[in-house]
């Protein structure tokens, strides 16, 4: 039984209004001025509100204006109730937030239809409110982009940790695990058919990797060791699979993600067949710069093997154009340590 509060200061109009209601199977509240009214709005919730305009103590408007200032009621549908049918009354009481407007006389079909199709719309309304909190409450927890991945990563991923040197994962392993790099620096690596390594990626901190299928429990296809202490966080396929499922947003951005790495291998290959030897060698010396370092002029301590196995050139032929990049005071070179001195005229000549 829907609930109908009716705030009319003429007695016998409301008398005659809330018994024509009760007949129509309404419950019916009564009050006899605007302030009564209100306090009876907040205590009761009712369906509806009809209600006069012009009452003693708190006007028709002033009761509107209060129920819009509590969660609690301003949704309640509200109709007004008066003999004055001047179009700026009817305006301002419509520009108020009133659902609808009546004048005296009414016919009893008049008002039943009125408060039937303006509880109807508010129960719509209130489903979509419903609806709308819902979806707010589940974009909040939505995936957008791949920093927001990431912390996931941060937050809910396994932690592993690692010293120099050690092998993450080997090639031909399963690949149960994507990670995420928190500290330190990897180098992913394979043999060719001569026992050559050959440097397949640099992961330096904040940087995905080990993926090979998200769907196929494919191995993995290099080998991943740690080329100074490593913290990483790693989410198992199956778990990433089921956030990529639900957050279409972040996939797309993981999709880029791979888009940019097929890039980067491409432009190494590339670079790897036509590059000249001089190229080869600034190029990488950059990239392990930019890797390692969040300064490209700050030292980089790495092998003169790892360096060769990335710039596909022999290690002797390294040495000799780095002797060479020495002598011009492009770097400086310390044991295993390497300096760039002079990073514009490097990348002239990447």
């Amino acid at each position: 039984m829907k609930k109908v509060l009716l705030i009319e200061d003429d007695t016998v109009l409301r008398e005659n209004t809330a018994e024509l209601l009760e007949l129509s199977d309404y419950e019916v509240l009564t009050a006899a001025n605007g302030k009564i009214g209100l306090d009876r709005a907040k205590e009761t919730k009712p369906d509806i509100i009809i209600c006069d305009i012009m009452m003693p103590v708190l006007d028709g408007y002033g009761v509107l204006e209060g129920l819009s200032k509590h969660h609690d009621t301003k949704f309640i549908p509200f109709i007004f109730l008066s003999a004055k049918t001047e179009r700026q009354d009817v305006r301002k009481g419509m520009d108020l937030g009133a659902d609808d407007y009546i004048t005296k006389p009414f016919s009893e079909d008049e008002i039943i239809s009125a408060i039937e199709s303006r509880t109807a719309k508010a129960a719509i309304l209130k489903d979509e409110r419903k609806s709308s909190q819902n979806n707010s409450a589940n974009t909040e927890d939505e995936l957008r982009t791949l920093n927001d991945l990431k912390n996931f990563f941060d937050d809910n991923g396994t932690l592993l940790s690692y010293s120099k040197n050690d092998v993450i994962y080997k090639e031909g392993q399963n690949s149960n695990y994507i990670y995420l790099v928190l500290k330190g620096f990897v180098k992913c690596y394979k043999f060719d058919e001569n026992g050559k390594e050959l440097t397949t990626a640099l992961h330096k901190e904040d940087d995905l990797f080990g993926y090979t299928s998200f769907t196929q429990n494919i191995p993995y296809r290099e080998t991943a060791t740690a080329m100074k202490d490593v913290e990483m966080v790693g989410v198992s396929k199956t778990e990433l699979k089921d956030i990529l499922d639900k957050n279409h947003k972040v996939t797309l951005e993981v999709i880029q993600l791979l888009t940019d790495d097929l890039t980067e291998v491409k432009d190494q290959l590339l670079q790897m067949a036509y590059s000249s030897v001089q190229r080869k060698t600034a190029s990488t010396i950059l990239r392990f710069a930019e890797k390692i370092n969040s300064k490209p002029e700050d030292p980089i301590k790495i092998s003169r093997n790892d360096l060769a196995s990335v710039a596909g050139i022999a290690t002797e032929t390294l040495i000799r154009i780095m002797s060479d990049f020495k002598k011009q005071g492009l770097i400086e070179m310390e044991g295993r340590n390497i300096k760039v001195l002079d990073l514009q005229k490097l990348q002239d000549i990447y």
